[in-house]
């Protein structure tokens, strides 16, 4: 796991680089602590991460604007902290986890679990996605998404309007933090399953999922039968 400290105070940001540490083991392939919202934001834009622990104040300046600048990035965020009123806030850019200071390494164990199992567990609370667009970032509601299309290391988000628009993380990353109405269809597609009108199959295991736009999109074998049980 590569992970990033984002901490502006040196005696908690070493008791949590300790305790990550302990937690991860052999699994931490690299740990970064960045004690600035600059310093935070050149690291992110420049090195893969694929988690990083957020202060929401950094020397004064709010954290949860870098969230806002990152959230499109390719890894997943916990925010530490002792502003929990900003809990439902952050949740709604697709956190990971809230850990409210003063911590413990119980507490912060829970959220690399949850790390953990980010790729392959769905069911978040994300309530917007960011797409880069010439230097700035745009949100994207996800309600109105309708379906997710895997493009390599990116995902492109189809609009119910028909618009596309490009995301920096992966299929199964934006599969953790989507809500539990995105399905998982087939290898390259998520699809709100409010958004299905019917599963069809013929001959030669052909399945498909049709919207109810008129689109169809391939579906894996082994999920036809979930998928249907879902739709009863």
């Amino acid at each position: 796991m590569k992970l990033v400290l984002i901490e502006d105070e040196p005696l908690v940001a070493q008791r949590l680089e300790r305790f990550c540490r302990e937690i991860l083991g052999a699994e931490l392939e690299k740990l970064h602590v960045a004690s600035s919202f600059d310093a935070a934001a050149g690291w992110l834009a420049e090195h893969p991460v694929d988690v990083t622990l957020l202060d929401l104040n950094l020397e004064g300046r709010d954290g949860m604007e870098l969230l806002r600048r990152s959230v499109a990035g390719a890894f997943h965020t916990v925010i530490v902290s002792a502003n929990t009123d900003r809990a439902l806030e952050a949740f709604q850019y697709g956190v990971l986890d809230f850990v409210p200071k003063p911590f413990t390494r119980e507490r912060l164990a829970q959220a690399f679990d949850r790390a953990r199992g980010a790729l392959t567990r769905g069911g978040g609370t994300a309530k917007n996605l960011a797409v880069r667009k010439a230097g700035r970032v745009e949100l994207i509601a996800v309600d109105d998404v309708l379906f997710v299309q895997g493009a390599g290391n990116y995902s492109e988000l189809v609009l119910a309007s028909g618009r596309r628009e490009l995301h920096d993380k992966t299929l199964e990353k934006l599969a953790a933090i989507l809500p539990p109405d995105f399905e998982r269809l087939h290898k390259s597609y998520l699809v709100r399953l409010s958004a299905l009108k019917a599963l069809h199959a013929s001959e030669g295991s052909h399945y498909e999922a049709e919207l109810k736009n008129g689109t169809r999109l391939p579906i894996g074998r082994t999920r036809y039968k979930e998928l249907r049980a879902k739709l009863v």
